[in-house]
C-alpha cells in the first residue's frame, strides 16, 4: 500500500478538484488530449488501425500499436505517461517508468501501484523553478534595458559614421581637385625645367666631348713622346731589345726583362711600329710606367695571400687600357695618389696580394664617388629646379593627402557594411577586444575582427579565426563564425565558434577546444538579451528611460 503524507493527500485533493472540474480522463491522459478518449463502449486506437472495448483501456495489456490504449501502464514499450505535477512543470515519461520503483513525477503520479512512498514536492521545485525563472526574467529584463541603451548607442553610431561618410567624400572631392591643380603646376614646373637642363645637358655635352678630345689628344701626344724615348736607334720602330733595356717592364722582379716579358709590351711581336705603338702596346705600356713613378697604392702589409707580379701588372694593364679606350687618360691618373712615401713602400714591396689590382681599383672608384661634386647650374636654371623640386613636394603631399581619405572612407564603409544585429546592438562591440585566461593561454576575442591565444609563459600569438559571418541556426545572432586561422601543424586551419549568452557586461566565461583545432568560446554581452521575445521601438524608448 502507498503511504501518503498530509501534504500528498492535500495535492491529490488538488488533483481531484482539478479532474471534476475538467472532462474525464484516463490516468497519464494530459487535459489537451482528454477529448480523445472519451467514456463509451468502445476506444479507437489513436491511429485508427484498431478499435477496442474502453474497458480495455489501461487494463495493463497493450492492445494498439501505438500504445494509445495503455497511457497509465508500462504494458506498452513505446508508450507515454504525463505527469500532471501540479504546482511544477508538467512533463511526460516513457510509460516503461511506470511502476517501475523510482519516482520520475514529482508528484508521485507515476509510481500509484507500487511499494515506493513517493512523497509530492512538486511546490518545492516549482518554487525553486520560479525562483530561478524570476532571476531569468529579472536578467532578461536588465540585459534588455542595458541592450536598448546599446541600441541607441549603435544607432547613433551608425548615423554618426554615416554622416562623417558624407564630409569624406566632399573632403575627397576637394583634395582631388586640390591635387590635380598640384598635377597641372608640377607639370608646368618639370617642363621648364627639362627645358633648362636639356640647354644645359648640351652644354655639358659638348664640354664632355671637347675635353675628351684633349684627353685623347695628350694620350696620343705622351705616347708619341714615349715612342721617340724608347726609338733609341730612331729606326721608327720599338724592338724588344729596347723594351729589355727598361728595368720598369721586369714583371717577375728578377732583375732583369725577359724576351718573353718585352714581347708582352709589344703584343707578342718582335717590334712595332709607331702606329701599332700608340693604338696597341701603350695601353699596356703606360700602366707600368705610372706604377714605377708611384701612381698606383702599394699593396696592404696584412695580405695573406700571394701572388706573381706578372698578375698584378697584366691587371694594371688591363686599367690601362680601359684608359686609352675610354679616352680619359687623366681622370684616371688622378684617381692614382702620387705620394712618393707609397711609392718609396711600393719598391720594397717583393710580393703582392692576387687581389690587390681590385682592390685598388674599388679603393680608387670609391674615392671619385666619394669626392665627385654636385653638378652646379646657373642661378636661373637651379631655380627652375628648386621650383620643380617644390611642385613634385606639394604634389605628393596632395596625393597622400586623397590617399588617406580613401583609406578612411573604405574603413568607415566596410564597418557600415557589417552586419551589428537587427537594430545595431552590437555596433558598440566593435573596436573592443576581451581576455579570457586559463592554466596555459590567454585567449582574445575582438568581435567583427579575430580571434587569438597566447601562451602565458611566452611566446607569439596564434591567430584562431578571422571574422567571417553570424552562424546560427535558430537565431543568426546566437553565434559568430571566425574561420581562416593559422594552420595546425599537420592539420586545417584554425577556426572559433563564439556563443553568445545574455549577461549584464561583455565578458568571455569560458573557452574550450571540442575538436581539434576548432575552438569554443562563450561570451556574455547584453546586446544578446531578449525580454518578451523582441522589443518594440516604444518599449525600448521605455526601458532606455528607466535605466
Amino acid at each position: 500500500m502507498v503511504k501518503f503524507s498530509t501534504f500528498s493527500l492535500i495535492i491529490i485533493l488538488l488533483c481531484g478538484l482539478v479532474k471534476s472540474a475538467g472532462p474525464n480522463r484516463p490516468r497519464g491522459v494530459s487535459i489537451s488530449r482528454a477529448p480523445l478518449y472519451p467514456e463509451g463502449d468502445t476506444f479507437s486506437c489513436l491511429d485508427g488501425k484498431k478499435t477496442i472495448k474502453f474497458s480495455q483501456v489501461n487494463d495493463d495489456f497493450c492492445d494498439c500499436e501505438d500504445s494509445s490504449d495503455e497511457p497509465g501502464t508500462s504494458a506498452c514499450s513505446n508508450g507515454l505517461f504525463y505527469c500532471t505535477n501540479a504546482g511544477h512543470r508538467s512533463k511526460y515519461i516513457p510509460s516503461s517508468r511506470v511502476n517501475d520503483g523510482i519516482c520520475d513525477c514529482c508528484d508521485g503520479s507515476d509510481e500509484y501501484d507500487s511499494e515506493v512512498n513517493c512523497e509530492s514536492n512538486c511546490l518545492e521545485l516549482g518554487r525553486a523553478e520560479r525562483q530561478r525563472e524570476r532571476s531569468r526574467q529579472e536578467l532578461l529584463k536588465r540585459g534588455a534595458q542595458i541592450k536598448a541603451d546599446l541600441i541607441l548607442k549603435g544607432k547613433t553610431l551608425k548615423t554618426e559614421k554615416s554622416n562623417l561618410l558624407l564630409e569624406l567624400q566632399q573632403r575627397k572631392n576637394e583634395a582631388e581637385a586640390i591635387r590635380n591643380e598640384k598635377e597641372s603646376m608640377k607639370k608646368e614646373a618639370e617642363s621648364l625645367e627639362n627645358e633648362a637642363l636639356e640647354i644645359y645637358k648640351e652644354l655639358q655635352e659638348v664640354e664632355k666631348r671637347e675635353k675628351q678630345e684633349k684627353e685623347a689628344l695628350e694620350n696620343k701626344r705622351e705616347a708619341e713622346e714615349t715612342f721617340e724615348k724608347f726609338d733609341s736607334n730612331k729606326d721608327s720602330f720599338i724592338e724588344v731589345i729596347e723594351i729589355q733595356t727598361r728595368i720598369a717592364f721586369d714583371q717577375n722582379r728578377d732583375g732583369v726583362v725577359a724576351v718573353e716579358e718585352a714581347k708582352y709590351f709589344l703584343d707578342e711581336h718582335d717590334k712595332v711600329d709607331r702606329e701599332k705603338f700608340i693604338t696597341t702596346c701603350w695601353s699596356r705600356i703606360k700602366p707600368y710606367l705610372m706604377l714605377d713613378s708611384g701612381f698606383f697604392k702599394p699593396p696592404k702589409e696584412n695580405d695573406n695571400a700571394e701572388v706573381s707580379e706578372q698578375n698584378e701588372i697584366k691587371t694594371q694593364s688591363k686599367e690601362g687600357a680601359n684608359i686609352v679606350n675610354t679616352q680619359t687618360d687623366d681622370e684616371d691618373v688622378n684617381e692614382f695618389n702620387d705620394e712618393k712615401e707609397e711609392a718609396e713602400l711600393l719598391n720594397e714591396e717583393d710580393e703582392y696580394n692576387e687581389d690587390e689590382p681590385e682592390e685598388i681599383e674599388e679603393e680608387n672608384e670609391g674615392e671619385v664617388e666619394e669626392t665627385k661634386p654636385e653638378p652646379e647650374y646657373d642661378p636661373e636654371t637651379q631655380k627652375l629646379i628648386d621650383n620643380a623640386n617644390a611642385a613634385r613636394t606639394e604634389f605628393h603631399d596632395a596625393e597622400h593627402n586623397v590617399r588617406k581619405i580613401d583609406n578612411e572612407i573604405k574603413d568607415i564603409q566596410e564597418s557600415l557594411n557589417k552586419d551589428y544585429g537587427v537594430n545595431y546592438e552590437f555596433a558598440t562591440l566593435n573596436g573592443e577586444c576581451f581576455d579570457f585566461e586559463d592554466r596555459e593561454y590567454v585567449y582574445k576575442l575582438c568581435p567583427f575582427d579575430k580571434t587569438s591565444q597566447q601562451p602565458k609563459s611566452g611566446g607569439s600569438e596564434t591567430r584562431l579565426g578571422t571574422w567571417t559571418n553570424w552562424d546560427g541556426k535558430e537565431n543568426k545572432y546566437s553565434h559568430m563564425l571566425y574561420s581562416n586561422g593559422a594552420s595546425c601543424w599537420n592539420g586545417p586551419q584554425r577556426s572559433a565558434i563564439v556563443e553568445l549568452e545574455c549577461g549584464l557586461e561583455n565578458r568571455i566565461t569560458s573557452v574550450t577546444e571540442p575538436n581539434r583545432c576548432e575552438y569554443k568560446f562563450n561570451f556574455e554581452t547584453p546586446a544578446a538579451c531578449s525580454f518578451q521575445e523582441e522589443l518594440s521601438e516604444e518599449n525600448m524608448e521605455e526601458l532606455h528611460d528607466e535605466l
